[in-house]
């Protein structure tokens, strides 16, 4: 594939954020590859993965995209020792909890503070994962909009073994960070 002189290109960082077992990682293999693996594998430090995808912005039409997508260890207690290291230069925050286990929600303000005390006042998509579990899941939609509305946050509930709304959910983060970056 070659770079289309006429689109302007853009390089985006984006932390993937939450806490263990949530899916970062699956939700990163679902994007860029369209695939989903269900053994588990723990992130240790950051797992740092590309992709190239072109969106079209209001304004500025095509725009090319090298999203450059940071999986970051869902550990608290290494989260402030090595903020500076990991966040810097961050674009937007994909911040992911599980919908079986209710309390991942509630630690994500501290995930997206810890981010955007280094990177700055970003743009947060929040990702309701594991979708698929209907018959395990403990948040309800409603609790998922009302945390995300109470912040501005746009929001998905999400599946990276089915692939539903993955798509949409990391195209709307992109929109925003390109369109926070017009303002």
């Amino acid at each position: 594939m070659t770079p289309d002189p006429e689109i302007s290109r853009r390089k985006l960082k984006v932390c993937l954020a939450g806490e263990p077992m949530v899916g970062k990682t699956s939700l990163i293999r679902r994007y860029v590859l369209d695939e989903y693996d269900d053994r588990y594998i723990a992130t240790l430090g950051a797992k740092v993965t590309k992709k190239e995808t072109s969106v079209t912005a209001p304004g500025r039409g095509r725009v090319g995209v090298t999203l450059i997508l940071w999986d970051i260890w869902g550990n608290k207690n290494v989260r402030d020792l090595l903020k500076d290291a990991y966040y810097h230069g961050a674009h937007g925050i994909i911040a992911v909890c599980d919908v079986t286990r209710p309390e991942t929600m509630a630690e994500l303000d501290g995930w997206a503070e810890a981010i955007r005390s280094v990177a700055g006042d970003i743009p947060v998509c929040l990702l309701a994962n594991k979708l698929d579990l209907a018959g395990e899941r403990l948040l309800k939609e409603t609790d998922v909009r009302a945390f995300a509305k109470e912040r501005g946050w746009p929001h998905f509930l999400t599946s990276a073994k089915t692939g539903e709304h993955v798509e949409e959910a990391f195209g709307k983060t992109i929109e925003s960070i390109l369109q926070r970056s017009a303002d």
